[in-house]
C-alpha cells in the first residue's frame, strides 16, 4: 500500500495544495507561471493537487489534463508527494486519467464524486471507485466526497466497504460540513484511514474534534498563504492548540472568500439579484490582483462583479493589516509589493466586468 496514517513516506505531512491552473492570455496553460506556483508551494512543504476541480479539471481538455498532471509529477519529483485529479462523471475517462497518472508514477490519485448524473453511494462503490481501486491496487485512491457541488455522496457505509476489499483506497477528502458523518467514518474505519479537510474554514475544527481527528487538508487558500496553513495543520497534529487557533482566526478571511455570494443591487436594471461566485474563480481573482500568476477561468467562469471582487480585495487587506506575515512571503518570493497590489484599483480592474 502506497502510504498510511502511521508510515506517510519521506517525512512529508498529508497536506496538499488544490492548485491552480494559470493560463495564458491566448487561454492555455502558463507553464512558467505553473512553474512559479508549485516551487512556491514545494517551499513551505505543501504536496501539490494538480488537475483538481481547483485547477478547473472539467474545463481542461484531456490531453492538457495528462500533460498537466505528468509535467507537476516530474517537477516535484523527490521533493514531495503529489496527488492528481482523475476524477470524471464517467468511469471510463476516470480509468483513463488513472492510467496515464500512474504510467508516469503518480503515486496518488483523488477521484471525485460523479457530477450531475448523480449515481447512488452503491453506484459509486460498485461502479467507479472499486473499478479504478482494483484496475491500480498499487495506486493510492481517495475518494472526494462533495454533494453540494456532485449532487451525490458516497456514504460512510460505501466507504467502509471499499476500504475493505479495496485497500488502496486509503483516505477520503471531505467537503460535507458534516461533522457527524466525519465522526461515523473515523469510528467504522480506524485511526489508519486518512480523513482529508476539503473546507478551509473547517480544517481546523476537524482535526482537533476528538472524534474526527482529521489528518489534514487539501486546500484553497494555500495556494496564497501556503505556510501558514501548513503551521496551522502542524500546530494542531503537535497539541499546540492555542496557535493552531491563532493561525486559524488570522487565515478566516481568506477560507471565507473560497466561495464569494455577493447582492447585485444594479443589475441591468434589476436589483436585489443574488449571485454566487465559486471556487477557483474567488481565488484566481485573490491570485491575479496581488501579482501572482492565475489569468482567466475558462468559461463558463468569467469574471465577478465589482462587489464580488471587492470582498475579495477586502478579505486580503483586513489579513495584510491585522496579520501581514500571513501574505509577506508572497511579497519575499514573488517580488511584489502585496501593500501596493491592495491599495492600486488598477490591479483589480482587470479582473472584475
Amino acid at each position: 500500500m502506497p502510504f498510511t496514517v502511521k508510515d506517510f513516506p519521506g517525512g512529508y505531512r498529508p497536506d496538499w495544495t488544490a492548485l491552480v491552473t494559470p493560463f495564458d492570455p491566448q487561454g492555455g496553460i502558463d507553464w512558467k507561471g505553473l512553474e512559479k506556483n508549485l516551487d512556491f508551494q514545494l517551499s513551505y512543504g505543501m504536496n501539490p493537487l494538480s488537475a483538481g476541480t481547483t485547477g478547473e479539471s472539467p474545463a481542461l481538455e484531456y490531453s492538457e489534463h495528462n500533460i498537466l498532471n505528468a509535467w507537476v509529477h516530474a517537477h516535484c519529483r523527490g521533493r514531495s508527494f503529489p496527488m492528481a485529479g482523475t476524477g470524471a462523471n464517467s468511469t471510463k475517462e476516470a480509468l483513463e486519467l488513472t492510467m496515464r497518472a500512474t504510467t508516469c508514477g503518480i503515486p496518488a490519485v483523488l477521484l471525485v464524486d460523479c457530477y450531475y448524473n448523480g449515481p447512488s453511494s452503491m453506484e459509486l462503490r460498485e461502479h467507479y471507485y472499486r473499478v479504478i481501486a482494483k484496475k491500480f491496487p498499487d495506486t493510492a485512491v481517495v475518494p472526494y466526497v462533495i454533494p453540494g457541488r456532485t449532487g451525490t455522496a458516497l456514504g460512510v457505509e460505501d466507504l467502509f466497504l471499499l476500504h475493505h476489499e479495496c485497500p488502496n483506497v486509503v483516505g477520503v477528502k471531505e467537503a460535507t460540513a458534516d461533522l457527524a458523518r466525519m465522526a461515523a467514518t473515523r469510528r467504522q474505519l480506524g485511526d489508519s484511514f486518512f480523513i482529508l479537510s476539503g473546507d478551509d474554514d473547517k480544517t481546523y475544527k476537524m482535526m482537533w474534534t476528538h472524534d474526527i481527528r482529521a489528518n489534514g487538508v487539501i486546500s484553497v487558500a494555500s495556494n496564497v498563504a501556503p505556510g501558514a496553513v501548513a503551521e496551522m495543520t502542524k500546530a494542531v497534529s503537535d497539541g499546540r492548540l492555542d496557535r493552531a487557533n491563532e493561525l486559524n482566526d488570522a487565515l478566516a478571511p481568506l477560507f471565507g472568500v473560497v466561495t464569494v455570494n455577493t447582492t447585485e443591487d444594479d443589475y441591468h436594471g434589476f436589483s436585489g439579484v443574488k449571485q454566487k461566485y465559486r471556487n477557483p474563480l474567488p481565488c484566481k481573482t485573490m491570485m491575479n490582483g496581488l501579482g501572482m500568476p492565475a489569468g482567466f477561468c475558462r468559461p463558463p467562469l468569467g469574471r465577478m462583479s465589482r462587489n464580488g471582487v471587492e470582498a475579495v480585495r477586502n478579505a486580503v487587506n483586513t489579513v495584510w493589516v491585522r496579520n501581514p506575515e500571513i501574505l509577506k512571503p508572497i511579497e519575499d518570493f514573488y517580488g511584489i509589493n502585496v501593500g501596493e497590489r491592495i491599495k492600486e484599483d488598477r490591479f483589480w480592474a482587470l479582473w472584475q466586468d
